[in-house]
């Protein structure tokens, strides 16, 4: 049986990566690429019993994690843009975890899985199209102080692994 933190955090806590390289970011643009067809594999086949199964005790179901990557996503390729055009904005937080109860986070994930394919390929034109110096550019997270593109960038990748991770495993776990 897994522990807690294995459960919580399937590839491990977030760590900045020790480089930020082009190469680096590359294979990071290419993860949020395959995000919305690794998505699509991971709840391929789930009935509603299934996608409202929480991947831990106290987690999220996964229904509800499919529209979370929905919403996180969106949220991070609107900083990323406001970043690009304006000197260093401020940006409004949003607490996830009262968007992931919202009513429509109990809909059918279908819409949510091609929002997100939509959003990944203009999220991931917007990143290639980018000169390496606008990656320094960023912006004013209220709690977590000034962020780069370059950092914002390597978060998502890794949350995008994260989060699939969650479904993944407890498929595996549950046999599904």
């Amino acid at each position: 049986m897994a522990d807690e933190e294995d459960l919580r955090y399937p590839v491990g806590r977030f760590r900045p990566p020790a480089e930020n390289t082009r190469t680096v970011r590359a294979a990071q643009i290419e993860t949020l690429r395959l995000l919305p067809e690794r998505l699509r594999l991971a709840v391929a086949g789930l009935n509603d019993a299934q996608l409202d199964t929480p991947y831990r005790d106290g987690g999220w179901t996964v229904r509800q994690v499919v529209h979370h990557f929905a919403d996180s996503h969106a949220n991070s390729y609107v900083r990323f843009k406001l970043a690009l055009t304006e000197d260093w904005p401020t940006i409004k937080p949003y607490d996830e975890a009262a968007w992931a109860r919202l009513p429509d986070s109990s809909q059918a994930i279908e819409p949510s899985l091609v929002f997100i394919t939509g959003l990944h390929q203009r999220m991931v034109a917007l990143l290639e199209s980018m000169p390496e110096e606008n990656f320094e550019r960023g912006f004013n997270h209220p709690e977590r102080g000034r962020v780069t593109l370059a950092a914002n960038l390597a978060l998502y990748e890794w949350h995008s692994r994260h989060h699939t991770a969650h479904i993944t495993n407890l498929r595996a776990r549950q046999g599904w």
